[in-house]
């Protein structure tokens, strides 16, 4: 079991971890370094337990507004999903005017009378 030294608010520790969790233990390290840098320039020195337990509270108030706004994001992507399902399953429904019998006819004499143009135009210049 490998052993990592890590350093928060200015302490050097010596941790044991699992072999490969290495990284995981130096980023963990370095958030609590974080929260006990700040807890130290605001309150100043202080016995080594109240600085872990306070930057560890800190971190988990934090954990807890991140898990709060994650379950706020799954539940809304529920609802999309919900919307999109629902979209899916019944899709909009559009509507195609019918054209009139007597457009139809009378674009039908329209174009007749266009061709018989062309016809005479073909006619005269041939």
């Amino acid at each position: 079991m490998p052993h990592v030294e890590i350093a928060i608010g200015g302490r050097t520790f010596e941790v044991a971890c699992q072999e490969g969790e290495e990284h995981f233990l130096h980023s963990a390290a370095a958030m609590l370094n974080e929260e006990a840098s700040h807890m130290s320039a605001q309150i100043g020195r202080m016995p080594e337990a109240r600085m872990l337990l306070m930057s560890g509270l800190m971190l988990a108030d934090k954990t807890a507004g991140l898990e709060e706004k994650v379950k706020e994001a799954e539940t809304r992507m529920a609802q999309l999903q919900a919307r999109i399902d629902t979209l899916e399953s019944n899709p909009a429904q559009v509507e195609v005017p019918v054209i009139p019998a007597g457009v139809s006819d009378a674009m039908a004499q329209i174009a007749a009378r266009a061709e018989a143009l062309a016809a005479e135009v073909e006619r005269r210049v041939g």
